[in-house]
């Protein structure tokens, strides 16, 4: 498992299994989210088959599906509430999805506005994802507020 963190509260990695769920917990994560579509995987990584692993852990855990190339607003304003519900809880975020690359950008959308665009393209830029191409989106989203 390689854990990238792009702030002290989120990070991202490559898909998670089981074996992975101790470890999560021993670095002090209380929300795992999946952005990965079960259709990309195999039964055993499915998210409800992982979703049991890791609320046994004590973990919540959150199912929102990223499609490479079809984003939703329905994932980015999931993602948002996950984000929201965490830091109301004061508990840290672990997204998964096949890289890291989906679960970074639709972080940066689900913050637009309440973070600079550029620290937001930077976050995701350190580990090689593709955050800067949304800037547009990014900057957009910002002025809707």
């Amino acid at each position: 498992m390689d854990i990238r963190p792009l702030t002290d509260t989120y990070a991202v990695t490559p898909q998670i299994v089981a074996e992975d769920i101790p470890a999560i917990a021993a670095a002090g994560f209380t929300t795992v989210i999946c952005n990965r579509p079960d259709r990309e995987i195999p039964e055993d990584l499915h998210a409800e088959t992982l979703r049991a692993q890791v609320e046994a852990a004590g973990l919540s855990f959150v199912v929102n599906p990223v499609t490479g190339g079809a984003l939703t607003m329905e994932n980015v304003e999931a993602q948002r509430a996950a984000i929201d519900a965490a830091a109301a809880a004061g508990g840290k975020i672990l997204a998964y999805c096949a890289s890291g690359n989906r679960s970074s950008i639709v972080w940066a959308l689900a913050l637009a506005g309440r973070k600079p665009t550029d620290d937001l393209i930077a976050a995701g830029a350190q580990y090689g994802y593709q955050t800067a191409q949304f800037r547009e989106l990014i900057d957009r989203l910002a002025q809707q507020g």
